[in-house]
């Protein structure tokens, strides 16, 4: 039977498990529209297409399923790049469907062309560098190939952004609908899911046994692989420390006694001191090692240490240092035989789990002089922060999300449970990205959504909160209101004799605009406004803004290497 491309279009994402898209429409990409009329597709509107693109990726993130977005040609492309680029680095799995003008009018100067024809602006030139395949399909005779190919990178296990353009003549042509009967729809394993002839799985265990003092670095990779009960099994069965990157906070619960928190150039926990003066051997779980996490590649973290890796992405392995083993596999399908293993060597007394010193117990974070002493004084400057995080982990303990574009303040202060689930702001660290990242998770899953921004960030995304009222969708809102860009004025007072510029602004009466949206407002100055604030809000069904004074002169302790 025939049907129309942009029918097919709809089919495809419908088969590869795409239930909601985040866009806009625009003239040229309306026949998929009007496709998607038909469709149990759920097509959410956005208020700009940075904030669609962030939204998909909050959803891939959320649900660790393929996400998708569409806008139209032009500008509704261009605006995309921010989310896109996040995603690209995140490597989330993200469909972008974008509209193109017709092929007849290609290089006459179309209203928002953007096919590289005559001057304008070519699009496929914009994404490449920030996609994993970017097409323009001009034709329908190849469009099985060019499903075919995007499909199997949507699929595979190290996905990342696919964008397909669709001229609008094109979307009208008819084609067979057993074009998709081309099409392989089934996940692509592209790495080992195991030791092979139980090689790696001996280095492994010989590395460990031989090691007096061993710690676990575990990072995104694990939540990817949804690995966080093998890498706690492992963890526990060895006695062996674990500490996580940023994007791997929460891996194994922060309230574990095994758990030195996250290891980070911003975290004033115990880890970085512990692996520098006690470790042996660090196993580097799906931890790409990147600058907070390396502090800033120090050498001296690895010198003299052992090093284990694993990850399922070729290109992480041994990117910035030499291991002793490296495996290319998904974690979760290695650690599962290899505790079995190591359960029964346990059992039979041919290995010995590790002797924690009370070294180790000097390195937690509330027994680590160093340590405690910076908390404190991060405690004494951000005191409303601080608090806040503490009720945050009390009142819920499990089923919340958390975006924050913030970081430090949360690496910190708040303990992640292995049953809330913590977003960093990674990627290519946007500002803007938790309001629409949160609204776009939780249309993934019903857990309780929060979003942790500075007022500098709130104001580039803030029309998105009409997003989550248009879906009457739940969301909170915590916004740090300091006047200032942070981060810059910060670096500003350290590096740069106060000298102050295009730091300041003013802002917006943010109690009015929270009437204006419709939402409930909650302004924090003290303390005492605080007690009580969560058990008394609805998180559940409600649009909340939690605006938390603070000092734009207090500053983190750390310096910034720029």
């Amino acid at each position: 039977m025939k049907i129309s491309v942009s029918d097919l279009i709809v089919r495809f994402m419908e088969q590869l498990g795409i239930s909601h898209v985040f866009g806009m429409p625009g003239a040229h990409i309306l026949p998929v529209y009007d496709s998607l009329y038909h469709s149990n597709i759920q097509s959410i509107l956005a208020k700009h297409e940075q904030g669609a693109s962030f939204m998909a990726g909050g959803y891939a993130r959320a649900s660790g399923q393929i996400s998708a977005c569409i806008t139209t040609a032009g500008p509704g492309a261009t605006n995309l790049v921010t989310g896109i680029a996040n995603a690209y680095v995140d490597k989330q799995a993200i469909l972008v469907i974008t509209g193109e003008t017709s092929t007849h009018i290609f290089g006459k100067g179309g209203l928002q062309e953007s096919s590289g024809e005559g001057g304008s602006l070519d699009q496929n030139v914009l994404f490449d560098s920030i996609t994993l395949y970017s097409k323009l399909v001009e034709r329908t005779d190849y469009l099985a190939n060019v499903l075919n190919r995007a499909a199997k990178i949507l699929l595979s296990d190290t996905s990342g952004p696919v964008l397909l353009s669709f001229p609008f003549n094109v979307q009208t042509e008819l084609v067979d609908d057993t074009l998709l009967d081309a099409i392989h729809f089934k996940k692509h394993l592209s790495c080992s899911g195991a030791f092979h002839h139980n090689d790696h799985s001996e280095a492994f265990i010989q590395l460990l046994t031989a090691a007096s003092a061993p710690i676990i670095v575990a990072g995104n990779g694990c939540l990817m692989s949804s690995a966080q009960s093998q890498v706690a099994q492992l963890s526990e069965l060895m006695n062996i420390p674990v500490t996580s990157s940023l994007k791997g906070k929460g891996v194994v619960a922060e309230q574990e006694k095994l758990s030195l928190g996250s290891l980070g150039v911003t975290s004033y926990g115990g880890a970085y001191q512990y692996i520098l003066e006690q470790a042996d051997l660090i196993i580097f779980l799906g931890a790409s090692f990147n600058e907070r996490t390396s502090y800033v590649w120090n050498d001296a973290l690895l010198k003299g240490k052992k090093i284990i890796q694993i990850d399922n992405n070729r290109e992480q392995l041994e990117k910035v240092f030499k291991a002793d083993l490296a495996v290319l596999a998904d974690i979760r399908l290695i650690l599962t035989p290899l505790n079995s293993q190591l359960r029964a060597l346990l059992n039979t007394h041919k290995i010995n789990s590790k002797i924690l010193t009370a070294s180790f117990h000097e390195y937690k974070m509330e027994c680590c002089e160093q340590s405690r002493s910076k908390l404190s004084e991060l405690y004494e400057r951000f005191p409303l922060v601080a608090l806040f995080f503490q009720e945050l982990e009390t009142h819920f303990k499990k089923d919340i999300m958390v975006f924050d574009d913030n970081i430090i303040f949360a690496q910190n202060f708040f303990n992640v449970s292995s049953e809330n689930n913590y977003y960093s702001n990674s990627g290519i660290s946007s500002l803007g990205h938790a309001i629409p990242a949160a609204i776009g998770a939780r249309f993934a899953n019903n857990k309780i959504p929060f979003a942790i921004i500075g007022d500098g960030g709130f104001q580039m995304c803030c029309m998105e909160i009409m997003t989550a009222v248009n879906y009457q969708l739940p969301l909170t809102i915590v916004l740090f209101n300091n006047a200032t860009m942070g981060l810059i004025r910060k670096n500003q007072f350290q590096q740069y004799d106060e000298r102050y510029i295009n730091c300041d602004f003013i802002n917006p009466d943010y109690a009015l605009l929270a009437r204006s949206f419709g939402i409930h407002h909650y302004l924090v100055r003290s303390e005492s406004d605080l007690e009580g604030l969560l058990p008394r809000i609805d998180c559940h069904s409600c649009i909340n803004l939690i605006e938390i004074m603070i000092d734009k002169d207090t500053f983190p302790g750390y310096t910034s290497n720029r």
